[in-house]
């Protein structure tokens, strides 16, 4: 297929800059995945449209706060991302801006209060801005993290190294069930669940099923190929246990829907597939989602707007076929809905 097919035009001003006050106050575009009728409503009605019957399978990562600032010896200051630690305080990280950083060079890691936190030696240079750290500090990495990390947002919200602004970040940018640190991006789906609506849900018998993808910067890394097949997908680590399985299976065996909230839990489920039941797992997932793949588990998703040749909206476009999602986009930009991660959400029935 042409990534071309996944183009589409979005004017920036509908890239939500910021949350809903309320998470729950989100607009929720409702695609019948059959006759591509669609329904405007608000998330906090997503009962409206449930069966008491259903299952909602929720993704429980926990965004670490992977995001830093740098200083060179020349005082130029860069922007970092954390990708990986080994333990031994070798740091794997994206650097922006640091096209003249050279092995063995020394650089400091700012405290979010801006002074300088630790020292840092570059131990390696390796291609796409990825550089090897060897940090300078006795601590462990979530100690560390807590003093000099912001919320890792994505690049099209635009934020600088205000503490204030990113203490409101770390709480929206976050789900309200996240338990599993390790995720360098949100799930975003889930950003609009409050504890309050959850307990509705519950209450009016939807069950809830939970697992942990770990969600990685690959998430956000375009399809460049000119066809979708090319792309090399990122692989992302994921985890679904015993318990969590037997509530997934049951609702299958009783005729009951299983609603993914997110193309993250919608990928593990179709990881772990095996014809119409899922098994418990923990391991590493690279399954790349698009138009043709057979769905064995995932009956409805809850997802948010995506970006244009994105691996995301290929997944959407799988699920509910290409030419209803543009139509769904194009309707939702007619209607001003906010777009990407801290935007409006869609329900795929």
């Amino acid at each position: 297929m042409k990534t071309e097919k996944l183009d589409y035009y979005l004017p920036p001003e509908l890239i939500a800059q910021q949350p809903a006050e309320v998470r729950s106050a989100s607009r929720l575009l409702v695609l019948d995945r059959c006759s591509g009728e669609l329904t405007d409503s608000w998330f906090n009605k997503l009962g409206d449209f449930l069966r008491p019957s259903d299952c909602l399978v929720l993704n429980d990562t926990k965004v670490i706060p992977a995001r830093f600032f740098v200083r060179r010896e020349s005082g130029a200051k860069l922007e970092g991302l954390l990708l990986a630690e080994d333990g031994q305080g070798i740091w794997q990280v994206m650097l922006k801006g640091a096209q003249r950083v050279k092995t063995g060079e020394q650089i400091y890691i700012k405290h979010k209060d801006k002074s300088d936190f630790c020292r840092a030696l570059v131990l390696q240079k390796q291609d796409d801005g990825v550089f090897r750290l060897k940090v300078e500090v006795q601590a462990d990495l979530h100690t560390i993290l807590d003093d000099v990390g912001f919320p890792p947002l994505p690049p099209y919200i635009k934020r600088d190294d205000n503490p204030a602004v990113a203490e409101v970040d770390s709480q929206r940018y976050q789900t309200v069930y996240a338990q599993k640190p390790g995720a360098v991006a949100a799930p975003t789906a889930g950003l609009h669940f409050t504890e309050e609506l959850i307990n509705q849900l519950k209450q009016a018998g939807i069950s809830l099923a939970y697992l942990t993808l770990h969600v990685g910067t690959g998430t956000f890394k375009p399809i460049t190929t000119d066809n979708i097949e090319d792309h090399k997908i990122h692989w992302e680590q994921f985890n679904i246990d015993e318990r969590n399985a037997v509530i997934i299976n049951k609702t299958k065996q009783k005729g009951g829907r299983i609603i993914a909230v997110g193309t993250t839990s919608t990928r593990v489920l179709e990881t772990v597939a095996v014809d119409s039941k899922i098994k418990a797992f923990a391991g590493t997932t690279e399954l790349f989602i698009k138009p043709g793949h057979k769905f064995k588990i995932a009956d409805a998703m809850i997802t948010n707007f995506h970006l244009p040749r994105s691996t995301l909206l290929a997944l959407v476009a799988a699920f509910a076929g290409l030419e209803k999602i543009i139509a769904a986009y194009k309707h939702a930009i007619s209607k001003r809905y906010r777009f990407y991660s801290y935007g409006d959400a869609m329900l795929i029935i």
